[in-house]
Parts: structure tokens; C-alpha cells; sequence
């Protein structure tokens, strides 16, 4: 199984779970690392999350996601379609 990990900032943990139902996930646990099982070959992790401080009063959360699928076509479209729901676009 492939696997690769990504780094997430500013988004809540609630809505990157979220994005893996969203994508045909099922959550299969409910501590850390929190598990999201596809009926088809892909599967994600929620690792962990820490909060980082950008300045002494600027704080956001960094979460690490594992991603895992049995081909690498497969990984990077998952990685693909999660990107686009954690894509925010500044104005």
C-alpha cells in the first residue's frame, strides 16, 4: 500500500474529517489517529494535531494527514480531490 503524508494549517479538525466523508469515506475510529475506510482502494489518517504559534498572539492548528491507496493513481487523485476541499481562497 502507498502512502504519503500532508500538513494542514487553519483548518478545523471537525471539517478534515469531514472531507473524507465527502469524499466516500467511513470513519472507523474515533480517537487519534482517526481512520477513513473507502469502499474503494484508499484509505486516510488523521495523525494528530498541534497548535502552532505564528507570532505570540497569532495561533493555528497543524494537522497531519496520512493518506494510503493501493496504486499510485489512485493516492494522487485522492490527494487531489482532498486538496480541493481544504482549498482556501483569499480576497
Amino acid at each position: 500500500m502507498l502512502q504519503q503524508e500532508l500538513e494542514f494549517r487553519g483548518i478545523n479538525l471537525k471539517h478534515l474529517g469531514m472531507y473524507f466523508e465527502e469524499l466516500g469515506g467511513k470513519q472507523i475510529t474515533y480517537q487519534f489517529p482517526y481512520i477513513f475506510k473507502s469502499d474503494d482502494d484508499w484509505y486516510g489518517e488523521i495523525v494528530g494535531e498541534e497548535e502552532l504559534s505564528i507570532t505570540s498572539t497569532f495561533k493555528v492548528n497543524r494537522v497531519y494527514i496520512r493518506f494510503y491507496a493501493s496504486d499510485d493513481l489512485t493516492l494522487q487523485q485522492l490527494i487531489k480531490n482532498y486538496r480541493v476541499k481544504t482549498r482556501r481562497i483569499g480576497g
